[in-house]
């Protein structure tokens, strides 16, 4: 008798022992908590400035934004895995320039029914939080000449991001939106910096030069860039402190790489 209460008294000792143990593991699992693989970390948008405006002075001819400004970068970063909003002066519906169908990248980015939606349902520059993005990027078009340089909403949103060490980025017509951006020191965005932009020679070959409201080049060079070009409509693209510029409509693939190299950069020293 006295054995059988011996080895019932062993045996329930022996389960307890191990219940307890299990119970010990599940406690320390639990508080174990999961790394983050800063990789799978979601990235900050980048936000690209489309113009308005659609007419070309008085000369009755219709402009907007050039679309391989916009879908070439597009196709770079979106590619990235970054995500794109667009803003406008006006907000709603932006005005379309260069309207090539033959040009893939045109054609990949207006049936992307996303980015087309986006596109026609451009933010105000209210409606814009600086903070959501690591990059502001301003396409071309003529019709940026006529409603960026002043926008002083949109300036104040690209000297955010840009003080929040992100990039900018312009092309062709687009640095019309960098003439005016003064950063909190005081200093023009681009004094000190190499850009380039739509040369006054560019210009006078399209024979637009008494038609826009000033000549970028002359501009730029005025706020204290240093001003780099190439013959007319090649791809130039040049970068200076998270700045970064190019030419002409030739460039906007270029600039598209060039802004997301500069990206990388930050990505590495976050790291």
């Amino acid at each position: 008798m006295s054995k059988t209460i011996t080895f019932k008294t062993h045996y329930f000792l022996f389960v307890f022992i191990i219940l307890l143990a299990s119970c010990n593991n599940t406690s320390k699992k639990s508080s174990i908590k999961p790394t983050v693989n800063k990789e799978t970390k979601a990235l900050k948008k980048i936000l690209f400035v489309v113009t308005s405006h659609n007419k070309k002075g008085d000369t009755g001819e219709k402009t907007g934004y050039y679309l391989g400004e916009v879908s070439h970068p597009w196709d770079v970063l979106h590619s990235a895995g970054y995500e794109i909003d667009f803003v406008s002066p006006q907000g709603g519906k932006a005005p379309v320039d260069a309207f090539d169908m033959t040009d893939s990248i045109n054609k990949k980015f207006w049936n992307n029914t996303t980015y087309r939606n986006k596109i026609e349902h451009t933010k105000t520059p209210s409606e814009v939080n600086p903070e959501d993005y690591i990059a502001i990027h301003y396409a071309g078009g003529h019709g940026a000449m006529w409603d960026f340089a002043d926008n002083t909403e949109i300036a104040e949103i690209a000297k955010q991001i840009y003080e929040n060490n992100g990039v900018v980025s312009a092309v062709c017509h687009g640095p019309a939106g960098l003439v005016n951006i003064k950063l909190s020191n005081g200093s023009y965005l681009v004094d000190g910096k190499k850009v380039n932009a739509f040369t006054n020679e560019e210009e006078v070959k399209v024979k637009l030069e008494d038609v826009v409201p000033f000549l970028l080049e002359d501009q730029l060079i005025a706020h204290g860039a240093i001003f780099e070009k190439s013959a007319p409509f090649t791809n130039h693209v040049v970068s200076d402190q998270r700045l970064v510029t190019g030419q002409n409509p030739q460039s906007a693939h270029s600039v598209g790489k060039a802004t997301l190299n500069e990206l990388q950069k930050l990505t590495k020293n976050t790291q």
